[in-house]
């Protein structure tokens, strides 16, 4: 156990999701449950939560979640995204004044779809197109971040700890088939709102436990494909190499995993099979930059579906349990129990081993 002074850093940072196999809603509360005996595992800078299915009403809109600094910042933005998209809706996102929650930003959403005459002028498709929008306003449009922009799912996060952040913007209010939340232990990077987990592009969230080595070689590798790294903290990189290898390079989310947690290359020339080396070893041929190095356990949210993985030396704690049609993952076994006291097949995936659950096909 390390000690910093005398606060117990418990290996740092706690995740926990769930989902439902039959597409049934949950409410956020559920997911709140779980951070509750992990509490010591943050230290109040920074904590957040995301959900999908939770917009069913505007399912076919993209769902911007944004923090402004001020009033002119979000005229600014507002003016921007009525350039390139219909915006069928923006609002404030609900929350609840408590006093753990303080210094709060301006928190809207936006539900909008591209316009079909920007994206024929630019011959981009929608997810190309809704991606460089969201890298723009992040990267140069000061005070202004978009924190999720997926449909029908967002991210809600602050800082503070993940019960707080919960409570704060009312998520048992909503409804989602499955939920992902964190709650940070920052070491070497600033707690602030923008830098609170989820990291998000598109569908895709990311929350992370850990630390990743190799940060420097994957940012410069996935900004050459005009992905930016602006959110100072190295976690935001491992969604963009997800969204890189499945969305731009046609991988799979297992294939993608054999690259982030790659086998060792001792461990793939002992592998028996001839096709599963010749995969593997093509794989780490052709995308040796994004290999992921470090301790880390991660779960992706995704439309339809979670994955879990951890690093293939399995340096961060994450176990995996079951009851009825949901499955749990949380970075203690205390977690799951709090979401489900009765659950069943509890156990902890190998390192490197991808766990992936999906929605049942037409069920969300």
């Amino acid at each position: 156990m390390l000690k910093e002074g005398k606060v117990r850093i418990p290996s740092g940072c706690a995740i926990a999701a769930v989902i439902s196999v039959n597409g049934e809603r949950m409410s956020g509360e559920t997911v709140m449950r779980a951070m509750v005996p992990m509490h010591d595992r943050s230290n109040g800078l920074g904590g957040g939560f995301a959900g999908y299915g939770i917009y069913p009403e505007y399912k076919d809109f993209y769902a911007f979640h944004m923090f402004f600094d001020c009033r002119d910042t979000r005229k600014k933005c507002e003016t921007f995204l009525k350039e390139r998209f219909e915006v069928v809706k923006g609002e404030v996102i609900p929350t609840r004044k408590i006093p753990e929650i303080t210094d709060e930003p301006l928190i809207w959403r936006y539900f909008a779809a591209p316009l079909k005459s920007v994206l024929a002028d630019l011959q981009l498709d929608e997810k190309e197109f809704v991606a460089r929008t969201v890298m723009k306003i992040n990267s140069e449009t000061e005070g202004a971040y978009v924190f999720s922009g997926g449909k029908n799912m967002g991210a809600f996060k602050a800082v503070g700890f993940p019960e707080d952040v919960g409570r704060f913007y009312r998520l048992e209010e909503y409804g989602g088939y499955s939920w992902t939340a964190h709650g940070r232990y920052p070491t070497n990077t600033p707690g602030w709102w923008g830098g609170a987990h989820p990291f998000t592009l598109l569908d895709y969230s990311v929350v992370h436990n850990g630390e990743i080595s190799s940060y420097d070689a994957n940012r410069r590798f996935i900004e050459m494909f005009g992905y930016k790294c602006t959110l100072q903290t190295d976690t935001e990189v491992i969604t963009y190499i997800l969204d890189y290898l499945t969305r731009r390079q046609g991988l799979t989310l297992e294939e993608a995993a054999s690259v982030t947690a790659a086998p060792f290359w001792s461990t793939i020339e002992n592998k028996k099979d001839e096709y599963e080396k010749e995969r593997l070893t093509y794989l780490r041929t052709v995308f040796p930059s994004l290999l992921v190095t470090g301790p880390f356990s991660i779960v992706l949210g995704f439309e339809g579906g979670l994955m879990a993985l951890n690093d293939r030396l399995k340096l961060r704690s994450m176990v995996v349990g079951e009851k009825g049609d949901r499955v749990f993952i949380a970075s203690e076994e205390a977690a799951i129990r709090a979401m489900e006291p009765q659950a069943e097949n509890v156990w902890a995936p190998a390192g490197g081993e991808p766990v992936i659950i999906r929605v049942k096909e037409g069920l969300y």
